[in-house]
């Protein structure tokens, strides 16, 4: 159903992934591209798609918070606090990468990880419901404007898909990228890219 994503989209999304597919997926954000973050043979096509350079990484998605920190218990008590204040969120929070975890998506940096947990609208609740982690990057042409709709998609990732997604008109703002590698010793943090989330808003998050 267009725009409005249903439990049998997620169970779709789950066997693609699981097959080493790559699809096109709707976020609290913008569109984006997305495989198996333990399957490089997939990270590989989908950096083929996007036409981006292979030692960039990309991020890691967990669709609900308390996943994520299952998934991550090596995070110390400082770092879960700023990501229970920060997440959900339209963010991406880049975190020391301890455990050496998701190696595709870390690319020539395994000592970072990037880390998305999206605040979800009602049309993508669905979403939610999806078991475990995606590797992720914006649906678009490396360099290129990114997608508030399919039809921002360039045909070639759409073809070059095996599954899309769709999830109506999204907001069209990526993600601000907040580093978060020195907050547990100093608390100190840096926005990298401010996007849909102020710094002021940033700030604010983590004083409380």
């Amino acid at each position: 159903m267009t725009g409005q994503l249903q439990p049998k989209d997620v169970e779709r999304l789950q066997q693609c992934l699981a097959a080493g597919g790559v699809a096109v997926f709707p976020s609290d954000t913008v569109y984006g591209v997305c495989c198996d973050p333990e399957n490089e043979q997939a990270a590989q096509r989908l950096y083929g798609l996007k036409g981006r350079p292979a030692a960039r990484p990309a991020a890691v998605m967990f669709f609900a918070l308390e996943p994520a920190l299952v998934a991550l218990p090596e995070l110390p008590a400082g770092e879960q606090r700023a990501l229970q204040a920060l997440l959900p969120g339209p963010v991406t929070l880049l975190l020391a990468n301890r455990a050496q975890r998701f190696a595709p998506a870390c690319r020539t940096d395994p000592a970072t990880l990037g880390l998305r947990v999206p605040r979800l609208a009602q049309p993508l609740h669905a979403l939610g419901s999806f078991a475990g982690a995606i590797m992720q990057s914006s649906a678009n042409l490396s360099g290129q404007p990114d997608a508030r709709s399919l039809a921002d998609v360039p045909d070639s990732i759409l073809i070059g898909a095996d599954l899309v997604l769709d999830g109506g008109e999204l907001p069209g703002t990526p993600s601000t990228v907040v580093d978060l590698r020195d907050y547990e010793h100093s608390q100190r943090w840096h926005v990298l890219r401010e996007g849909a989330l102020s710094s002021a808003d940033v700030q604010r998050m983590l004083a409380c």
